[in-house]
């Protein structure tokens, strides 16, 4: 936990001196990437990206950090348009930016994630296929907003996914829910990680009823429901949302396959798993490293897999900070933050496409001379 937190003070460090830098050279060339907007960089695939929101009620099901509510979520839709909206989507609400900021205690803009340019359109007309078009779902890492990874899940859209990032409720700091309240990270007053991994793991098959299969919530997510096709699933999470993925895994035999950016795995690792799982991250994350639960896991590993760290990175680098605090003139890692952006959209692209559509890219079958930065690992 106190890595985490640790990773978490270095990442608004970088960005409120980014800002403050700005204030104080008024006439220098920081202080217009400190004040200009926030942007994501731009997705490369052919589509339009739409944007839909909605709150989703596990009725019955009591949230474990507050018993007594039933488990809210509030996902975030992502997905590839008929043609963009008139309507710009938004990257934060104003309350879940000022609440993120706030919680760094450092004097960060209330506004500066509410103020990101985006490449979606809210609610855009979706656009079918017949067959329907497969689904990631997408877990942040702990106490982090489901917006933090948005670059990627533009990416996807763009490329023809229905993307579900998860706001999993009292585990970020600031969710904001229609009814005009906006929650905080009540699960990290008192951190238990492998019931973190339990809870979304449960998290994610409640969405996925909702979203396949002829469950009412089909209908409450809208159109954006119907464009799913159930027997092609992945998931993709930093983090904690990363370790989350293996539970979730073995819970739920609809998710075909996972990919866990930099999160330590902070479960028991003796259950064997067949399905692909791609394990993605930063320079220590290597066989032998400081965490030994990437070994542990690796070897209950059966099925697909593979072991990808990436040069000049670092815990935060697989999120959107990355482009950001190199938009500050304040990068968190060696590796330039656009360069970490479009590395991490490759692979996990590369990934989803080869075990959902079954197009095996050699991009994931050793070292490439594109990215020389990937070193491939097969303890």
């Amino acid at each position: 936990m106190r890595r985490i937190i640790l990773a978490g003070v270095a990442v608004v460090l970088a960005l409120a001196g980014g800002v403050n830098a700005g204030a104080a050279q008024a006439d220098s060339p920081d202080h217009d990437r400190a004040t200009a907007p926030l942007a994501l960089p731009a997705p490369t695939g052919a589509h339009p990206v739409g944007l839909t929101t909605v709150r989703l009620e596990d009725e019955g099901r009591a949230d474990p950090w507050v018993p007594s509510e039933d488990r809210q979520l509030m996902v975030s839709l992502w997905y590839p348009a008929a043609k963009p909206s008139n309507t710009p989507a938004p990257y934060m609400t104003a309350a879940e930016s000022g609440a993120y900021a706030a919680s760094t205690g450092l004097g960060l803009p209330p506004d500066l994630f509410s103020t990101v340019t985006t490449h979606a359109t809210a609610d855009a007309e979706p656009l079918r296929r017949r067959g329907g078009l497969p689904l990631v779902v997408l877990s942040p890492g702990f106490g982090m907003p489901r917006a933090t990874l948005s670059g990627l899940a533009e990416e996807l859209a763009s490329r023809g996914y229905v993307v579900a990032g998860i706001g999993h409720n009292y585990e970020a700091h600031g969710i904001s829910f229609p009814d005009g309240r906006t929650t905080s990270c009540v699960a990290c007053e008192n951190t238990d990680f492998p019931r973190v991994g339990a809870v979304r793991a449960e998290d994610v098959s409640f969405v996925l009823d909702e979203l396949t299969g002829d469950h009412l919530g089909r209908r409450t997510a809208g159109r954006v429901g119907a464009l799913v096709d159930e027997d092609r699933v992945a998931m993709v999470g930093h983090s904690a949302g990363g370790f989350s993925a293996i539970p979730a895994m073995l819970r739920d035999d609809r998710i075909a396959a996972g990919v866990n950016m930099d999160g330590n795995f902070r479960f028991p690792n003796d259950t064997p798993l067949d399905r692909p799982v791609l394990m993605l991250g930063k320079p220590s994350h290597v066989p032998g490293g400081q965490d030994p639960t990437w070994d542990e896991t690796w070897h209950e590993l059966t099925g697909w897999k593979r072991w990808l760290s990436v040069d000049g990175t670092d815990h935060l680098s697989f999120t959107d900070l990355a482009p950001f605090a190199q938009q500050l003139g304040r990068p968190l890692q060696d590796l330039d933050g656009d360069r970490v952006d479009a590395v991490t959209r490759a692979y996990v692209v590369a990934f989803v496409d080869t075990h959902l559509r079954g197009r095996a890219l050699p991009l994931l079958d050793g070292p490439s001379a594109r990215f020389p930065e990937v070193r491939f690992h097969t303890p």
